[in-house]
Formats: C-alpha cells, sequence, structure tokens
C-alpha cells in the first residue's frame, strides 16, 4: 500500500511538472517582447510635465534678484527652486544647492571630492588614509554599489529589515572600524524592497557612535513623494536628527525630480548642515559656473509650490500605481502556494522586490529571457552584482503599459514555478 501511494504521488509530481513545463512554452511560443527592467517614467507620465516644454517663455527670463537667467552664476541654485524644494528636503532654503538633473551625480559627486579633498570634518582626504569601506543595506540600489566599485570603496553589506537597516550590525561595524566612512541609504520606499525607516532607526543612524570622525550618511531621498496608495507615509527628518544628536555634518540628503517631471531634464536636489553646503559649493567652484536656471525657473513656473507638487504626483499615482497592483494581484494568484517565494507590498516607489528559494534567481531571470521577458540581472541588488543566495529579483512595473505588465508578470510566475520544479527534481534525482 505504501509503496502504490509512492507511486502515485511520484505520478501526480510528474503531471504537474508536465503541466508547468506546457505552460511555459506556450508563453514562450507567444513571442512576446516584455521588459521590467529599470524604473523609468511612461510616456504618459511624462506627458503630465509636457508644459515644461514650453516654459519659461521667450519673455520670461528674470528671476528674483534681478537674475538673468541666461547667464552665468548662481552655484546653490534660483532663491526661488530652492525655497519650492525646501518642504521636501527638509532643510531651509538657505541650505539646499539645486543642480542639474542627476541627483545620482551629486551622489557621485560628494564620494569622489571626499576621496580627493576630505569632508569639511576631515584631517585629509580619504584617499589618503588607506582602505575606505561604505555600508550598503542589501538589497540595495545598484548604482550606489557602482559608485563604490569605481573607486575601490570596499562596501560591506547589512541586512535590509522592514523598517531599514539591521541597526545593531551598522552601529557595531561603524563604531568598530575606522575605515567605514558611509552608508548607503534611501529611507523612503526603498530600492527595491519599499521599505520605510522607522523612528527609531533614523534616530540610531543619527546618533550612533562611529570610528571615523568624518563618517556620512548618504541619504537618498528618491521617492519622497512617490505613494502608490491614499496613506502619504512620512519619515523622520535626518537632518534635524542629526543636529539634535550632536552630529549636524553626518547626513547628506539628496532627492531630485527625475521622477516627478520630466526624467532626462529635471533637477537634482541636496540639502545638508551649513558647513557641509558650504563644503560642497566650495568644491563645484572649479567644476562649474552655474546650474542651468533655465530649467531651474521653468520647474518653479510649472510646479509654482508644493501644492503643486503634490497636485502632480497624484496624477503620476493614478498612472503607476494600477501597474503595482497588477502585478501583485498576478503574484497573489499565481505563486501564493509556492514555497519559498514572496514579494514586498510597497507603498510607494518604484520597484517590487521578489524572492524566490536560494539558488534560483539566476534561472528564473534566464527563462524570462528566452520567454521575452527582460529583468534585472539576477545579483543587481547586492554589491558587485553578487547575491550570495541568488534569490533576490528586482521588478520594475512602471514603464510597459498595462496589459504589458500582466502579462510579464504571468511570464515571470511561469518562470519562477518551472525553476522551483527544477529545482525539486534535482534533488530527488540527487
Amino acid at each position: 500500500m505504501t509503496t502504490e501511494v509512492a507511486q502515485a504521488g511520484v505520478a501526480e509530481s510528474g503531471v504537474a511538472a508536465e503541466t508547468i513545463r506546457a505552460g511555459y512554452e506556450a508563453f514562450k511560443a507567444r513571442g512576446l517582447k516584455l521588459n521590467l527592467t529599470r524604473g523609468k517614467p511612461a510616456p504618459a507620465q511624462l506627458d503630465l510635465s509636457a508644459e515644461l516644454l514650453a516654459l519659461p517663455g521667450a519673455a520670461d527670463y528674470m528671476a528674483e534678484g534681478v537674475t538673468d537667467i541666461r547667464n552665468y552664476g548662481g552655484l546653490q541654485g534660483l532663491a526661488e527652486a530652492r525655497r519650492l524644494f525646501a518642504g521636501l528636503m527638509g532643510a531651509p532654503a538657505e541650505q539646499v544647492i539645486v543642480a542639474n538633473n542627476a541627483s545620482l551625480a551629486l551622489m557621485h559627486d560628494t564620494v569622489v571630492y571626499a576621496l580627493l579633498k576630505g569632508t569639511c570634518d576631515s584631517e585629509k582626504p580619504w584617499s589618503q588614509q588607506g582602505e575606505i569601506a561604505f555600508l550598503c543595506p542589501v538589497p540595495g540600489y545598484d548604482r550606489h554599489f557602482r559608485i563604490c566599485e569605481d573607486y575601490g570603496i570596499r562596501m560591506i553589506p547589512v541586512a535590509m529589515n522592514a523598517d531599514g537597516p539591521d541597526m545593531d550590525e551598522v552601529e557595531r561595524l561603524a563604531a568598530g572600524d575606522a575605515s567605514i566612512r558611509g552608508i548607503w541609504c534611501v529611507p523612503k520606499y526603498s530600492n527595491p524592497t519599499g521599505a520605510v525607516y522607522s523612528d527609531a532607526v533614523v534616530e540610531r543612524l543619527a546618533g550612533m557612535k562611529t570610528a571615523a570622525a568624518d563618517f556620512r550618511i548618504y541619504w537618498d531621498n528618491a521617492y519622497a513623494v512617490h505613494h502608490l496608495t491614499e496613506e502619504k507615509v512620512e519619515i523622520a527628518n535626518i537632518l534635524e536628527a542629526c543636529a539634535r544628536q550632536g552630529h549636524a555634518n553626518r547626513a547628506y540628503v539628496f532627492a531630485s525630480t527625475s521622477k516627478i517631471t520630466l526624467a532626462g531634464s529635471g533637477l537634482a536636489l541636496f540639502a545638508s548642515s551649513k558647513d557641509n553646503v558650504k563644503w560642497l559649493t566650495a568644491r563645484m567652484t572649479p567644476r562649474t559656473i552655474g546650474p542651468d536656471k533655465v530649467n531651474q525657473l521653468r520647474h518653479v513656473r510649472f510646479l509654482k509650490d508644493e501644492a503643486g507638487i503634490t497636485a502632480l504626483m497624484e496624477r503620476q499615482r493614478a498612472l503607476i500605481a494600477p501597474k503595482f497592483e497588477k502585478v501583485l494581484e498576478i503574484f497573489d494568484e499565481k505563486l501564493s502556494d509556492v514555497a519559498g517565494v514572496s514579494w514586498t507590498r510597497p507603498k510607494g516607489g518604484y520597484f517590487i522586490s521578489l524572492d524566490v528559494p536560494p539558488g534560483c534567481a539566476k534561472r528564473v531571470i534566464e527563462l524570462a529571457k528566452a520567454a521575452g521577458v527582460e529583468l534585472t540581472p539576477a545579483g543587481a541588488t547586492h554589491p558587485l552584482g553578487k547575491d550570495p543566495e541568488d534569490r533576490t529579483i528586482r521588478i520594475a512595473p512602471s514603464f510597459p503599459e498595462l496589459e504589458e505588465v500582466a502579462l510579464a508578470a504571468e511570464g515571470v510566475a511561469v518562470c519562477v514555478k518551472l525553476t522551483v520544479e527544477e529545482k525539486g527534481q534535482q534533488r530527488v534525482s540527487g
């Protein structure tokens, strides 16, 4: 009787495997070309800011203080632009810098300036102090890691929890190793998990002991106003927390309008202490005579005030949230009963993080590509592109049309099921 039951179980498993394989081959035969690789705004999102292309207008070139935006100067950015984004940045306008389109460029430059010149708290440039290391919460943002990789900065992974990085580990490492000079943080709707830093985590980051006196928090608040639900999640102000804890210079805050207005023609934003703003503008002086003030004024004219930013982001949410809802709906339907598979339910940002059983992410992505669904490479969420468990996959639903997002999510689900089934067969045969 036991043998009969076992044989029946094997036969049933074989039928299920054949069904899964047939489902994958049928999906592959559709010849689709779908892309979920990067968190790009869709054309319909960019259309919301089409008015920018006609602003500020041929006769509108004088900013506050009789500043002719067509000419050189204004290194810190237009006064009205700094005021417009002061609330988003959590700093007074005089402690905000408005630069050109990419906040990533500001992050890159602040790292390089610290390496070549040191921070305002450094005894000498970082590059003259031996090995330099950064703490890297994982899963995390691949472009942060690339900056470190390019400049030989050692990356130390720390686990990312639902409320931020594992602070016990962060505190232990930062206090015990003077080579650790920074930590990368995406504190709100984190890339890719959607995690939101709790007030307690923010306070611990601001107040923790560090072996390096010039330790810096790279606070990439890229998704500060990028909500996916009616709840407008708020986080504690890192600059205020650092000042309160006696470490006013510890945090550099970054953001941009790249996913608010036009991704390729937005504004990059930096905010920090008065000393850090003075330090950065001094470093920028040999590099540029000033930013694109025409673009700054057109953003001021278009957005007008914080209420204008909020209204635009509500229109953005109406376009992007249904795509996230569709992915989650399909994953719930297709993957809820698959052991070892889970995914996040972000309240904002641009990504869903899909975890598959260890050793499966590369195979899922390989199968998906063969079936016409491009995904972010396995390992992209970890330093040097190496996920030690090979399990995290970043899903970016923003760019394709809703129908394409649904098809791609179905394809991913089929590939996950097939990969898990293959793994199971390997265990049995092994």
